[in-house]
């Protein structure tokens, strides 16, 4: 589901459009931290630009949860690829080595609010999505 905050724009901040369901969120790295982030991830295998390490208020940053060097590479960003991607992408996260990477961002929904943080500038066609998606269908809500 995707969610505006309309409440929040009315008393006159602006905060961009965010996916949110149940306990696990996205958020582009580049937005400030606030308390209704809960642990805050990176899932992006490089760190953004212009990002201080300080400014983040990262709990933790899984480079190996985010697609390999090939696949991000190949993709581009680029939407057209969109769909090829979400299906390699999905690949690489069955496999056997991603799957303590994986229980662990579910244990940390299990505890508290989290967000999954990445640097893309698109925010419907990022390696986050696809993982939060997944991380739904392994909490039935799908």
């Amino acid at each position: 589901m995707i969610a505006t905050c309309a409440a929040t724009r009315r008393r006159g901040r602006e905060m961009s459009t965010r996916i949110v369901a149940g306990n696990i969120r996205l958020k582009r790295a580049y937005e400030p931290a606030s308390p209704e982030d809960g642990a805050r991830i990176l899932v992006d295998r490089l760190w953004p630009r212009g990002v201080a390490k300080a400014d983040a208020a990262l709990d933790g940053w899984m480079k190996d949860i985010a697609p390999s060097a090939g696949l991000r590479q190949w993709f581009a960003h680029d939407p057209a690829r969109w769909d090829e991607f979400v299906r390699r992408y999905r690949a690489e996260l069955a496999a056997p080595e991603r799957q303590d990477a994986l229980r662990d961002l579910l244990r940390r929904a299990s505890l508290s609010d989290l967000t999954l943080l990445y640097g893309a500038r698109d925010e419907s066609h990022n390696e986050a999505v696809v993982l939060k998606a997944v991380l739904d269908e392994m909490l039935g809500r799908a």
